[in-house]
């Protein structure tokens, strides 16, 4: 009886040892099924008050038409990888802190601080002298808190946080 519960706490282990060390695909993955517009719609928009907007600064809106551009500019995708993730990051955690503890959002942007933590773990041993100079700017730039301000939709932010996410992860993955 007791080798038979050895063997699946055995089992347990192995399962948790690989749910904890999921790859960039599958995390890209996790992060597309749980951006999916449903939920967005959801959790973004039904549970704000209509027309309700987000002070963020500039770099933290990271859209489609600037990867093609970057990209234009022989940004290798690895460095735009980077790039999204730290915007994706700094956008779900101002969601995040502008949530009341009670609110029904604050357990979906937790679950996505989560998941983008854990792809953050996977470029953890990147660091803005390994990307590109124009990357490594606009990341300092993120950080800096010192960029200019717009007011943009919650749910908007993450429109284009899934829209760059399919751009760069799509062919990658």
């Amino acid at each position: 009886m007791h080798r038979g519960c050895a063997a699946v706490l055995c089992v347990l282990a192995v399962l948790g040892l690989e749910a904890a060390a999921l790859g960039e695909c599958e995390l890209a993955r996790l992060l597309q099924d749980k951006l999916r517009y449903g939920m967005r719609l959801r959790y973004l928009k039904h549970n704000f008050p209509i027309g309700y907007t987000l002070r963020v600064q500039y770099e933290e809106v990271l859209r489609p038409a600037n990867v093609t551009r970057l990209r234009s500019a022989a940004v290798s995708e690895l460095s735009l990888r980077y790039l999204w993730l730290h915007a994706s990051t700094q956008a779900v955690l101002r969601v995040h802190e502008v949530l009341p503890e009670k609110h029904p959002s604050r357990g979906y942007t937790r679950e996505l601080c989560r998941l983008l933590d854990a792809l953050g773990t996977e470029y953890g041993k990147y660091r803005q002298s390994d990307v590109d100079v124009v990357v490594a700017d606009l990341v300092q730039q993120l950080h800096s808190g010192e960029s200019r301000q717009k007011a943009v939709r919650p749910k908007a932010l993450l429109d284009n946080c899934l829209r760059v996410l399919q751009m760069l992860f799509g062919e990658h993955c």
